[in-house]
């Protein structure tokens, strides 16, 4: 079986619920995963929109989160899990804001598709990345995965 992502707050392909959002309580959905191939030693949760700024014209991909070093034990993560409640010795990147942790959905125009994908790893990642940004840790992860999973959430400004 292939690994699986899942969310109880919204399923591949549909609209992210607004709590979830920059128009909401801004905090992260939860999720969880299944399926993870044998020799799996951590995950990677990377969130981000390949429709910035504008779908019609999009000119780059926004980073919502970087996780890295999930333990392959963790059955996934909790709705508004803040940083210090992850996982132990899971590692933080920066997202486009410039700092660690989720930020939501907050497309200044249009309906915006969020990517969340998964990776499987057959290791742990040298925790000298600290916080790296999505670039270089999918450069560190390159000969690690295998496998990968993505569920997709799509949204809209409602003002």
């Amino acid at each position: 079986m292939a690994l699986v992502l899942n969310s109880d707050a919204f399923v591949d392909g549909d609209p992210i619920p607004r709590r979830f959002t920059c128009e909401g309580e801004d905090v992260s959905p939860p999720l969880t995963w299944d399926n993870l191939p044998v020799g799996t030693e951590s995950l990677v949760l990377i969130v981000d929109d390949p429709d910035a700024p504008d779908p019609a014209a999009p000119r780059m991909v926004w980073d919502h989160w970087v996780l890295y070093n999930l333990p392959a034990t963790s059955p996934g993560l909790p709705e508004g899990v803040a940083s210090a409640a992850l996982p132990a010795g899971t590692g933080e990147g920066i997202n486009s804001w410039g700092r660690t942790g989720y930020g939501g959905p907050c497309p200044p125009i249009g309906r915006h598709r969020y990517f969340h994908r998964l990776y499987a790893l057959d290791a742990r990642l040298p925790s000298e990345l600290g916080n790296p940004g999505k670039d270089d840790l999918l450069l560190a992860m390159d000969e690690h995965i295998l496998a990968h999973a993505e569920l997709v959430g799509t949204y809209e400004k409602q003002a």
